[in-house]
Order: structure tokens, then C-alpha cells, then sequence
């Protein structure tokens, strides 16, 4: 079966491995055949030669792991030893090594789900990074009307943006370098604006201060606490970021005074959240067209990573899929 090794820094080599051993699955584990990866922003730093956070990341030589760095993934079942998936189904979910750039992908069973046929395997990789959203929306106070800041409008702030406003915001301000205004109206944001969010809460008017803040870059440590800064008295800081650190300094002082609550976390009950996210989709059905803008046959690899290093204003989504069988 055909597979990706990052052989270098900005360098994928494809080669050929054998088929797993369909003896060897583990109980609870699936055997997928590849039919669609997303990239994520997480899976750029293994690209550009950095290690990064990642689980699949052990922090051996690249060019010893197979498959990575793609979690974003959509596969037929093949074989099953999880009570909920049969041969046959298409299911949505994480590639749990970050392995998912194979022809076949041994998976974690209770980070998969089934969904919408109606959907492309291109169009249905954006549940997975949907689902993370709605679990971390779900730990928020209610968005109803709340005025919402999305730090970052990149593939994950604009899902941000979207269901944000779909819950209810009575203002979604769109914060990023990059300019959106192509795409900005079609994912919820009320106002968007196009600059670094260190510029953005300088010029930060305090009577329009969001009530909740979500910081969607990643990466660094100064978004955070510009997230922080920009909070009204009282409201509530998401990071959803991935951390390349593991300490990160912030303002204790602000969140005292303005009383503050901090939130993080990773996504948990998977299969329901990807439940969640089809259902979502089908009530919102103008939302995965316009999130998936690229798509890549397996053998363009390489080019479809270069794209999603550059910041392209048009760009949301890009997915690496089968021709639909």
C-alpha cells in the first residue's frame, strides 16, 4: 500500500509498506481504507521540520513515521473489533498515530463515526475538525447574546466564527492578519478585522470588549495573552491553540482584576461529538462546501501541504482524497 515519510524538512518521500495484519487488530481498533485526510494547522510543525506536541510526534527520526503527520481522516472499514463499526461503513474521525497518510489506517474505534452519505469523503473530513469546535463551544457560557472574538480565521477560526454565530452571538469579530473578507461573510463573522491581534486590542475600544474571547492561532505564546487582554470584565478566555511550549506566562494581574475565567482542553467523547458535528452539518448545509476550498489526489501530497503553509485569503480547507468510488 501506497504511504507518506516526511524525509526532510518541507519533504514527503511516498513509498510502498505492506497491508497490516487484519490479525493484529486490537480490541476496540478499525482497519480503514484511506478515502480522505484533512491538514491541520497542528500537523504543520512536523512538516516544516520542527517537532511540535503531536502524539504521533515520539521524537523519532521523520523519516521512521509512516503516515504522519495527518489525524484528520475518512475511511471505509475494512476490518472491525469495535462493536459499533461494520465492513463497509464510512466513518469520520482521528487517525490516532497522526498516521493517516497510508492507503490503509489502523484507528482507535471510539474516535470514529459514521455520516451524511450524502457527503464527499473531501466534504466530510471537515466534521472531524468541526466536532472539536462544538466540544469546546460546549464548554462555554452560552453564546446568546454575547459579543464572540475569534482570534485567527483560519480553517479552525472560522469554523469558530460560524458556529458561534449559529449559537446565538450578537457579534462575531473575526481577528486575523490575513484578508478574509472574501470568505468572511459566508461563516458568521459581523465584523472582521485584518490585523495582528497585538494591533487589535491596542485600538480596542473598552466598551466594545468581547465577553468571550477564543484564541484559535496556536503556536505562540503572545496570542494568549492578547485573548486575555482584549476580555470584558467577567468573561471567559478559550485556548484551543495547540502549544508548542509547555509553559506559557501570562497576566495574572488582568485575569484577577477583571475576573476572568481561563478555559482549555482537549476533545473528549469523540464519537458523539462527531455525531454532533454530522448533525450540525445537515442542518447547515451550505457549511462544508464553503469550508472544503482544495482538494488533492493522494499522489499530490507534497503540493497540498506547500499550499497550507502559505496564507492564501481565499483558502479555508484543504483536503487530500480518493476519487469517490
Amino acid at each position: 500500500m501506497w504511504s507518506y515519510r516526511l524525509v526532510a524538512p518541507y519533504t514527503f518521500e511516498r513509498v510502498e509498506l505492506p497491508e497490516p495484519d487484519l490479525e493484529s487488530l486490537a480490541d476496540q481498533q478499525v482497519l480503514l481504507r484511506f478515502l480522505a485526510a484533512g491538514i491541520c494547522g497542528s500537523d504543520l510543525p512536523g512538516f516544516r521540520g520542527t517537532q511540535g506536541r503531536l502524539p504521533g510526534d515520539t521524537g523519532a527520526c521523520a523519516a521512521e513515521m509512516d503516515g504522519f503527520p495527518a489525524h484528520e481522516i475518512v475511511g471505509e472499514v475494512l476490518a472491525s473489533r469495535h462493536p459499533e463499526h461494520r465492513p463497509g461503513d464510512r466513518v469520520v474521525g482521528w487517525a490516532s498515530g497522526f498516521d493517516g497518510l497510508m492507503g490503509q489506517v489502523v484507528a482507535d474505534g471510539n474516535g470514529l463515526a459514521s455520516y451524511d452519505p450524502a457527503l464527499s469523503p473531501a466534504q466530510a473530513v471537515g466534521l472531524q475538525p468541526l466536532a472539536c469546535v462544538l466540544y469546546a463551544l460546549e464548554q462555554l457560557p452560552d453564546l446568546a447574546g454575547r459579543r464572540v472574538a475569534i482570534l485567527g480565521q483560519g480553517s479552525i477560526g472560522l469554523l469558530f466564527s460560524y458556529a458561534a454565530k449559529a449559537s446565538g452571538a450578537a457579534q462575531v469579530i473575526g481577528v486575523d492578519p490575513v484578508d478574509r473578507k472574501e470568505v468572511a461573510a459566508s461563516f458568521g463573522v459581523d465584523t472582521l478585522v485584518r490585523a495582528t491581534s497585538d494591533r487589535w486590542v491596542r485600538h480596542l475600544d473598552p466598551a466594545e470588549r468581547p465577553e468571550i474571547v477564543i484564541e484559535a492561532v496556536g503556536h505562540q505564546v503572545a496570542t494568549l495573552n492578547h485573548a486575555i487582554e482584549a476580555a470584558a470584565f467577567g468573561g471567559t478566555v478559550f485556548y484551543f491553540g495547540v502549544p508548542d511550549d509547555d509553559s506559557y506566562p501570562i497576566s495574572m494581574r488582568t485575569m484577577l482584576r477583571n475576573n476572568l475565567t481561563l478555559k482549555s482542553g482537549v476533545t473528549l467523547e469523540r464519537a458523539r461529538v462527531l455525531r454532533a458535528a454530522d448533525d450540525f452539518a445537515r442542518r447547515h448545509p451550505d457549511l462544508l462546501g464553503n469550508y472544503i476550498t482544495h482538494t488533492f489526489g493522494p499522489d499530490e501530497v507534497q503540493s497540498a501541504f506547500e499550499l497550507a503553509c502559505r496564507p492564501e485569503p481565499e483558502r479555508v480547507k484543504i483536503a487530500v482524497a480518493e476519487a469517490d468510488r
